[in-house]
Formats: C-alpha cells, structure tokens, sequence
C-alpha cells in the first residue's frame, strides 16, 4: 500500500518506517518526508560545512535540505527524495516518474501529484541521515542540479521559481564585479601604495573609486548573509567553525547552481533540452 524512497548513502533510523506510516492513518496524507542532516560523527569537516550551507534559512532556504517543519506535519510542495513515502494508488493514478527523468524526477513526480489537487506532508521528527560529498564532489552536484532543475520548469512552467532563476545570475555579477574592480584599480580608483587611505581628496568620488569599493563591499554582505543564514539554520554540524567556513561552501554552490541553470537555458534556446540527467557515470 506504501511505497518508501531512500537513497544509497544514509544511515536509516530504526523508527524510520514506523514514523512515516503512522501519518497514513489520515486520508489527507497522499505522501509524507521529513528533514535531512549530513551524519555529525561520520561527516569530514567539509562535509559537515556544506550540511550547515544546506541548511541556511537564507541563501538556500529554496531547497529541501534540513527543511524543518514548524508544526508536527506540515504541508510542503515537494519532499526530498531521500526521504519519503507514498501511497502506492496514487503513484499509479499519476503513472510514476516521468520516463527517462533523472536528476528531478522527484520534483516533477510531486508537481504531478499535486496538481491532481492532492497534499504532501513533512514530518518535523522523522530525520534521515544523509552524508554530504565533499567541497570538490558536490560543485559537480550541484550544477547538475542547477540544469536538471532548469530543464523541469522548462517542461513544467509552475515549477519555475523567482528564486531558482536569480542565482542564475549570480555567476554573472561576480565576474562582472571583479571586472569594475580591476578597471578601478587601473583607473586610480585606489591610493598605492597607501591603499588604506580612502578619503576622498585622495581619491576622488567617481567610477574608479566605485569599481574598488563595489567589489569588497559585496563580498563583505555577503559573506554577513551567509553566516548569520547558517546561524539560524537547523544543521546538527553547526559549530563557530563550520559556521565560518560556511561561506566558502555557499559560493560555491551560488556559482556551480547558476552555471547549471544557464547551461540549461542554453540547451534550451538550442532546442536540444532533452531528458534529465544526472553526474554519475552508469
């Protein structure tokens, strides 16, 4: 009656099964999921980084990594593929996974479902254990992600999103802003070799000035945004460390997203937007 998905690098509590059955009872219930953490004790220090990256309540607030209901069950629009149950009738009133989708098959599977007007729940408590790759692994990913995701919304439009689509632009901004920099700094926009000296009649107010200022003013915001969103994130591998660290991990994932995205808008434009795809060699 029940069909239950997991993925092949989890540590599955012993009340796993128990927990999501129990939410069957109710008729409303078409599936059910709960919150995944990276494993604290078997996790490496990058590991446990990128889990606290996942888990901000800021920069990556759009994705299902240790999404934490506020009630008991909470209704959500997708459940993580790691961890989740459905109710087999529906399944096949849907006919399944769409053929040959990989990569985003779970989040074109839930669209699916609900829009036959059925709901999808997160359980708060019922925790799966799912280890992270590492910082080299996981820039591979996640761009794969940033495509898979581009090339559902292409087939589904509902499942395009404001907040998907803008990181597409974020490895843009930075080129661009490192781009102002050096134009500045070749156009007197810093003092050298007294760079510290930012008055302004020692470098006056204009584009130069504003080409080396925009660059370490960005960085600076956004490296504030990231930990205090990795601060207020539910990630069991929050340390000062981690915490700190967790801006590298969430550059890299804004930068290799945005490159899958605008790898699928190309692919797209191109006519050639085919089937999903994942990173892994079969």
């Amino acid at each position: 009656e029940l069909i239950f998905f997991t993925d092949d690098d989890v540590i599955v509590p012993r009340n796993w099964v128990e927990k999501l059955v129990s939410w069957f009872e109710n008729e409303d219930v078409s599936g059910v999921g709960g919150p995944n953490f990276a494993p604290v004790d078997e996790s490496t220090m990058w590991q446990q980084v990128i889990d606290v990256a996942f888990c901000s309540t800021i920069f990556t607030a759009g994705t299902n990594y240790g999404k934490v209901g506020k009630k008991d069950l909470d209704e959500v629009n997708q459940l993580p593929g790691v961890n989740c149950a459905y109710r087999r009738s529906v399944l096949e009133e849907i006919g399944g996974f769409d053929e040959g989708a990989i990569g985003a098959e779970d989040v074109m599977l839930d669209h699916r479902i609900r829009m036959t007007g059925k709901k999808l729940w997160t359980d708060r408590t019922a925790i799966m254990w799912h280890r992270r790759r590492d910082l080299s692994r996981v820039k591979k990913q996640i761009r794969n992600y940033g495509l898979v995701r581009t090339l559902a919304s292409h087939q589904y439009p509902e499942l395009r999103a404001p907040t998907h689509t803008a990181v597409a632009f974020f490895p843009p901004i930075v080129i661009a802003a490192f781009g102002f920099f050096f134009w500045g700094l070749a156009n007197g926009g810093l003092a050298w070799p007294d760079f510290w000296d930012i008055r302004l009649s020692t470098v006056p107010m204009g584009l130069p000035r504003l080409g080396v200022h925009t660059l370490p003013t960005l960085i600076l915001l956004y490296n504030l945004l990231a930990w205090y969103g990795s601060w207020k994130g539910n990630s069991p591998s929050k340390t000062k460390k981690t915490i700190f660290l967790s801006s590298i991990a969430t550059y890299t994932l804004h930068w290799n997203y945005g490159m899958g995205v605008l790898t699928g808008w190309i692919r797209i434009l191109r006519g050639d937007s085919g089937l999903q795809i994942d990173d892994r060699n079969r």
